[in-house]
């Protein structure tokens, strides 16, 4: 699937309404969705962290297993996956796992990113899968969401407290 900048926000625009979805959830505010080759959407998600008492249930994770049950296959190679944050190292792993073609995302993460910030999991040359990575898409927009988050979760705190 040929993508250029307008396509990149196109995607991320679609990731960004399911963390949206994880905002109204009380959920650290991160969506995913995975495409196809053709541009089809093949798998989306949405932290549900809380929801689940499940560490693992990250937006990423979720999109990535319903991407591989829609289309029967544990490899995506001909997919693009959009977050809008950068993945952690359990996401990034997953990704080179399933042999994601690509990965664009929103929010750089200084405490976790696993895709070139702190760690550089999805195109380790020491790991049997690489794949194409582009950051910083909607970054404004995905940034703010978070930050809207977690200051009405201080708010919250400081009420109770």
């Amino acid at each position: 699937m040929f993508l250029d900048s307008h396509s990149y926000t196109r995607l991320m625009e679609m990731a960004f309404r399911e963390a949206e979805k994880a905002f109204e959830k009380n959920e650290v505010p991160v969506g995913a969705v995975v495409f196809d080759s053709n541009g089809a959407i093949v798998g989306r998600g949405f932290n549900q962290v809380e929801m689940l008492c499940d560490t693992t249930a990250h937006a990423e994770m979720i999109a990535l297993t319903s991407a591989m049950n829609t289309l029967g296959d544990k490899y995506l190679t001909d997919c693009t996956l959009a977050v809008t944050m950068e993945p952690c190292p359990m996401c990034a792993g997953a990704m080179v796992n399933a042999k994601l073609g690509r990965l664009i995302f929103g929010s750089y993460d200084a405490k976790m990113g696993a895709a070139g910030t702190v760690f550089n999991l999805t195109t380790s040359k020491f790991l049997n899968h690489q794949m194409e990575v582009i950051g910083g898409i909607l970054e404004e927009k995905t940034t703010e969401i978070l930050k809207s988050f977690f200051a009405q979760k201080r708010i919250s705190a400081k009420r109770i407290g």
